[in-house]
């Protein structure tokens, strides 16, 4: 292999709104745009790796904004000189630099997965163990509001072709179930719905919210409480599918979910895992488990939404329940390149590396560089 080595590394700050407003959130949480850090690695050959990382706020899970690029300030300097294709070389350099903080080394390794594929002439997602011919349902994100708000807004992205959809709750039990009964109300053959509570519902709360639900409705329950202990005390008690997501972070936890028997499967977020390395190896242990996987961001633009699509285009049909269309969030576009819904579904591009074009004008000048 010819030899390739990272000369610069500069870091890029862009504020994300939010294209609905308000984003509601179990808890009181209120989001109204995202504190997005963009990375761009050059090589001494002058090939260009793109990455992104973009927490859910700073009370989505232990993550901010400004740990990101603090983070990458620790890392970028010991990164440079290395080959960024040896990327599991350059995940040991990131945590010899920086002990946890996996949201800060997303967008650096991300970025080398670009420069990897860009060098091969190959799209990210042979790399990551090769395409399925899968055109993959993207799925809505329907934040928590009134019932037939819930309702409405699921009709709205319907109209745009999406066949899954993400419901929000973590409220008062009896308001939840009109929640997920509004938001199930049109449901379509095909249709698939994830009611996340993203860790908002006490195991009590939870099972009076599901005995007060009409029989029958079809939905997987996503991050229904805050605690392991809590997750593995309500599956016990209800035959409703459970999805773990926030408590899914690390390589330990994953097969800690397995061995508990916890859940029927993962809601797998790029940057919440630390890149597309250990997503990768994320996905192996859930698809060696059985498990379904949702290929999703804490919130990203269209950078962390390519991310997300070549990860998506390797897991099998059987497997994968979802894509998040991170991009459906944000009212601000970064960059360009072929990943188009089409009737809710996309396929990763076929050119080299991710396969999108930063549009430079938008990302302004690097807040930080590093060589």
């Amino acid at each position: 292999m010819a030899e390739l080595s990272i000369e610069r590394i500069d870091v890029f700050q862009v504020d994300l709104p939010y294209s609905g407003g308000v984003y509601k959130l179990s808890g009181g949480r209120e989001y109204r745009s995202f504190d997005a850090t963009i990375v761009r690695m050059t090589t001494q050959k002058g090939i260009e790796g793109w990455g992104e990382s973009t927490p859910f706020g700073a009370t989505y899970i232990a993550a901010h904004a400004l740990g990101v690029r603090s983070g990458i300030a620790e890392i970028a300097p010991k990164l440079i000189g290395l080959d960024p294709r040896r990327v599991d070389r350059i995940n040991d350099a990131m945590d010899a630099a920086l002990i946890g903080h996996e949201h800060a080394k997303t967008a650096l390794d991300v970025a080398c997965w670009d420069i990897f594929g860009k060098s091969v002439g190959l799209p990210v997602c042979e790399l990551l163990g090769g395409r399925t011919d899968v055109n993959m349902p993207v799925i809505s994100s329907i934040y928590m509001g009134e019932p037939e708000d819930m309702r409405k807004r699921v009709a709205e992205h319907r109209a745009q072709g999406y066949i899954g959809h993400s419901v929000k709750i973590g409220g008062e039990p009896a308001t939840d179930a009109a929640r997920i009964a509004a938001a199930l109300a049109d449901k379509k053959p095909g249709e698939f719905f994830i009611v996340d509570a993203n860790g908002g519902l006490t195991v009590e709360t939870a099972l009076r919210m599901l005995r007060l639900l009409p029989h029958g409705l079809d939905f997987v329950l996503e991050a229904p409480c805050a605690t392991w202990r809590e997750c593995v005390s309500l599956r016990r008690r209800t035959d409703v599918p459970i999805i773990f997501d926030e408590l899914a972070l690390s390589d330990a936890s994953i097969i800690q979910l397995v061995a508990d028997d916890a859940a029927e499967g993962i809601g797998l977020k790029i940057s919440k895992n630390g890149g597309l390395t250990r997503g990768r190896r994320h996905r192996d242990i859930a698809l060696a488990a059985g498990y379904t996987v949702s290929v999703q961001e804490t919130a990203g633009s269209d950078i962390a939404f390519a991310a997300i699509v070549h990860l998506g285009q390797t897991v099998p049909e059987k497997n994968l329940r979802c894509v998040l269309e991170s991009r459906d969030i944000v009212a601000l576009k970064t960059a360009d390149g072929p990943f188009d819904v089409k009737e809710g579904r996309v396929m990763a591009p076929t050119l080299p590396g991710l396969g999108i074009t930063p549009r430079l004008d938008v990302l302004g000048e690097p807040v930080a560089s590093y060589f």
